[in-house]
């Protein structure tokens, strides 16, 4: 039997919510466009490893002014997270949201577990976020919710394993490494079924989709629709970055980006003022206090 939630208004769409995750959208400023320009996050750069290769993602280098996903200035350890987080807290209280979105994979780490439990233990009363690509999401959704976890995103790029497999070069499973259409099939059904289970727990879910040009074209559509069909909240479709074995592709402009998204909002809302944050980012979307934070409390 499915629940009936109450209706609310969030961003001027009406969605329906049990009353305790209508927080977790209003003040995350990734879940609401109307709370980027108000509230805060802060990430916890605490997840190395990562267990699989994107053929987009190149994690080797770091400059202060590059803002993408996987870079960090450094790792901190799970003994830093308490003073790390009250020293911003005490000085920027508008940032309510505690995120965990790499450099690697969180759900690959265990000292994402160990910082989530700190964070639950001494700021009770902020929002978690946690950024993952789905791979381990239905074994670990359990320990995710009982960690006050609220708001998840799953990166997904394909719901064909042969899309897929042009996307992931491997990937790392219970100890086994698996390539090509193979790997993908584990990704893909991992991902739907973890987005399921977190809507089960009353989680709000983004979808992340890189687009690569050429390669998944024709997936985007497709994954909107099945995202929004298992109650995810909103679609984050993420031109892909010209790096790696991706290093020759041209991204998508702009407007085709937003006529994209227009052709995918029918099937899910559409976060249309993403800035692709770092690891180990800090503040307002696109108005990042220096993340020396990190780089000054430890060398």
């Amino acid at each position: 039997m499915t629940e009936e939630y109450p209706t609310a208004t969030v961003d001027g769409q009406e969605v329906p919510f049990d009353p305790s995750s209508l927080r977790r959208v209003r003040e995350h400023p990734c879940f609401s466009e109307k709370a980027c320009h108000v509230f805060g996050r802060m990430h916890l750069p605490i997840a190395p490893k990562c267990n699989i290769q994107c053929n987009y993602c190149d994690r080797r280098y770091d400059c202060v002014n590059e803002s993408r996903p996987g870079v960090t200035s450094r790792v901190v350890t799970p003994d830093e997270v308490v003073d790390l987080v009250k020293k911003v807290l005490d000085e920027h209280q508008y940032i309510k949201v505690l995120g965990i979105a790499g450099p690697g994979e969180p759900l690959a780490n265990e000292q994402t577990f160990e910082a989530l439990r700190l964070v639950k233990e001494h700021f009770p009363n902020t929002i978690k976020c946690l950024s993952t690509n789905g791979l381990m999401l239905p074994e670990r959704i359990d320990e995710l919710h009982e960690l006050g976890v609220g708001n998840i995103t799953v990166t997904m790029n394909a719901v064909d394993p042969e899309v897929g497999a042009k996307i992931y070069e491997f990937v790392n499973y219970h100890g086994k490494r698996y390539t090509g259409i193979e790997a993908a099939k584990i990704m893909i059904e991992n991902q739907l079924k973890g987005i399921e289970e977190a809507v089960k727990r009353h989680m709000v879910v983004k979808v992340n989709t890189v687009w690569v040009p050429g390669v998944n074209d024709d997936q985007i559509e497709k994954i909107a629709e099945v995202a929004g069909k298992l109650g995810a909240y909103t679609f984050n479709l993420i031109p892909v970055i010209p790096q790696y074995k991706f290093k020759d592709i041209v991204p998508p402009t702009p407007a085709q980006k937003r006529e994209m998204q227009d052709r995918c909002a029918p099937y899910i809302k559409q976060m249309r003022h993403c800035r692709r944050c770092r690891a180990d980012a800090i503040g307002l979307l696109g108005q990042d206090i220096q993340s020396c934070i990190y780089s000054d409390e430890k060398k």
